[in-house]
């Protein structure tokens, strides 16, 4: 049958008639990874400039600490033995959550968040946006009105974006890589909770970049003194000289939010300007 000199259908269906930005398929080659790098780096970077968004403090910790509601919930849902008692053991990780929330209320009304005036915005929680003390950091921001980020990553079991993020500021990422530099370029200083090994993969990249002096100096809070001490053998490491003894002056442990929010003060935190930064001011 002859060919139809009108019907360009075939033409205008080909995946090569697709304009590049529309085309799934192209944009997922191997050969462009370097380009979906880009996007990933782009997109948050615009978004967190149109909200002022100009430093940041990073809170890190554990997805499985449980909230005291939820703490509570599975105590009595638990039947009676061995299970009521793992549960009545989880349950007392609640503490850390309700801990990581008091400490991102405090941050978020002193810290420079709520842009009073208009101004941009310094020292805005961020978090991974999942659950546990990601949702705690989260949710304490929203406690008072202060917009908080949430740096999602894809992962084979889903994790999902914890109710407490600003729903604008939720991004998610393919690359670890990339998250990971979002998550250090705005921050001016770093709040770490108990956690498993994403937050020690977190705690020590970053406590690397400082110690080599490829990040600058910056407040490092850990959040749990009988947790911190005896998950990591900190003298141990000075004793076998892996690390010297004023690499331990890099961070502070504290035992609560209030306590943190001081500890950070007294390491220097501030608002990041192009001027340096000063001391903010403790209201």
């Amino acid at each position: 049958m002859p060919l139809d000199p009108a019907d360009n259908s075939a033409q205008r269906n080909s995946p090569s008639y697709r304009l590049a930005v529309e085309d799934t398929a192209f944009l997922l080659r191997e050969e462009l990874r370097p380009l979906r790098f880009a996007l990933e780096y782009a997109k948050p970077d615009l978004i967190l400039r149109d909200w002022g968004v100009r430093s940041t403090i990073v809170v890190f910790g554990s997805a499985r600490i449980p909230s005291p509601e939820q703490a509570e919930a599975a105590i009595a849902a638990a039947p009676a033995g061995e299970a009521r008692e793992r549960a009545r053991r989880r349950a007392a990780l609640a503490r850390y959550y309700a801990m990581a929330r008091e400490f991102a209320r405090i941050v978020s009304l002193r810290g420079g968040a709520l842009s009073p005036n208009g101004r941009l915005r310094d020292n805005v929680i961020a978090t991974g946006g999942g659950p546990g003390i990601m949702e705690a950091a989260n949710r304490g921001a929203a406690d008072v009105g202060a917009p908080s980020i949430g740096f999602n990553i894809t992962l084979p079991a889903e994790q999902e974006p914890n109710a407490y993020t600003t729903p604008e500021l939720t991004f998610r990422f393919h690359y670890f890589a990339m998250r990971k530099m979002h998550l250090a370029m705005r921050a001016n200083a770093l709040a770490i909770f108990p956690g498993g090994f994403g937050t020690f993969d977190e705690l020590f990249e970053l406590l690397t970049l400082v110690q080599t002096r490829k990040a600058p100096p910056l407040p490092i809070v850990l959040f749990g003194a009988e947790y911190w001490r005896r998950a990591v053998g900190w003298e141990v490491l000075v004793e076998h000289g892996m690390v010297d003894r004023a690499d331990l002056g890099l961070f502070e442990i504290v035992d609560g939010a209030e306590e943190g929010w001081q500890a950070l003060l007294r390491r220097g935190l501030g608002a990041h300007s192009p001027l340096g930064r000063a001391v903010l001011d403790e209201e």
